[in-house]
């Protein structure tokens, strides 16, 4: 399928895993890694793809903890990782 070019610019609210794991600056592997872990969303598939929502994408990072270790994640996200450990 082309798409047609459009006068403006925006960026997609779709992203495969390659540009997601661009997205936030980590290689594809470490992306799977932190899909696993719950640090990032699932993606969604869409007939034989899978897409990660840019929105999600960009919650998740906020979560992040942040150098120092604090951060803003929540404490069902907390729970659920160390139930996983």
């Amino acid at each position: 399928m082309t798409l047609k070019s459009d006068p403006l610019s925006y960026p997609p609210r779709g992203m495969g895993r390659e540009e997601a794991a661009r997205y936030v600056g980590v290689s594809p592997t470490k992306f799977d890694e932190m899909v696993k872990d719950r640090r990032m969303p699932a993606g969604k598939r869409v007939d034989g793809r899978v897409l990660w929502d840019r929105v999600a994408v960009d919650r998740a990072f906020t979560e992040l903890p942040d150098n120092e270790g604090k951060g803003r994640a929540s404490k069902i996200q907390q729970l659920l990782r160390e139930s996983r450990l």
